[in-house]
């Protein structure tokens, strides 16, 4: 016969939410976070065909995210004329899902919406997608030119994680991916490239972006540099993305010492 436990319903309770943390449900609040918007001076008239170009090029970038992660448009509805035409595209980070992916370009669309009012062309970076509408045929044409750029405090002491983050950097550069992170210890990088450009086109407007956050945030714990058509990315302590990740590496512990409390209040409960 087993002794009468005494059960513990604080220690139980404080397992329960433990156990369920190590599955925490994603949130799509740094996913949305803005990290540029740029909308152009020109402006169209409301009740043309561009504004139904316009309508339609936003429409159909939001109903396609919900089953890819990128695609582009050439809208053109019967009675434009060669002015009236409208070019779209969205892109999301390529380690979302598709619900994440769906759920970011809706809010993207919606935002760039109330930002650009009836400008004739716009684009938004958000952390987890990218979306750009304009009259200039974009789709296909590389883009070097540098739209955001910004470097994190300077580490030039800490020569350990400055030789990891050149190393990050290096692998990055050789990846020949639309899509790719790598890391070091504590360092992660990351890079993307819009994927209207050819395999060659995407090396070729990497290695820029590489090599400008090299010159410009050389000593920095982290730098993002983003091009027209691709971004470099590198950071000290990671990205909101893997914090989830993280929080479970730190609670195993945690885990062990539930499931051991859990069995052995059932064993003497037996």
């Amino acid at each position: 016969m087993h002794a009468k436990f005494d059960q513990s319903p604080t220690l139980f309770s404080i397992c329960f939410v433990m156990l369920l943390s190590l599955f925490p449900n994603p949130s799509n609040s740094s996913l949305q976070s803005l990290t540029y918007v740029g909308c152009s001076q020109q402006r169209y008239i409301p009740g043309t065909p561009y504004e139904s170009n316009v309508n339609s090029v936003l429409a159909s970038l939001v109903n396609s995210a919900t089953f890819t992660n990128f695609n582009n448009f050439k809208i053109s509805i019967p009675g434009s004329t060669q002015n009236d035409i409208v070019y779209g595209l969205f892109q999301c980070r390529g380690d979302l899902t598709n619900s994440d992916c769906h759920q970011c370009v809706a809010n993207a669309v919606s935002r760039l919406g109330s930002l650009c009012g009836r400008a004739s062309g716009g684009a938004l970076q958000y952390e987890g997608c990218f979306i750009k509408y304009d009259s200039s045929p974009f789709l296909g044409v590389e883009d070097k030119s540098v739209v955001y750029s910004k470097c994190g405090p300077s580490i030039a002491g800490e020569s350990d994680v400055l030789t990891r983050k050149d190393a990050v950097l290096a692998y990055l550069t050789g990846a020949g991916q639309y899509f790719r992170v790598g890391g070091s210890g504590e360092v992660q990088g990351m890079t993307q490239c819009v994927q209207d450009l050819t395999t060659g086109e995407c090396q070729d407007c990497l290695s820029e972006a590489i090599q400008r956050l090299k010159n410009e945030c050389g000593d920095s714990a982290w730098g993002d540099m983003y091009l027209g058509k691709c971004y470099a990315r590198y950071s000290e302590r990671g990205y909101a993305s893997r914090g989830g990740e993280k929080l479970c590496r730190r609670r195993y512990w945690w885990f062990t010492v539930c499931i051991f409390y859990l069995l052995f209040d059932f064993y003497m409960l037996s």
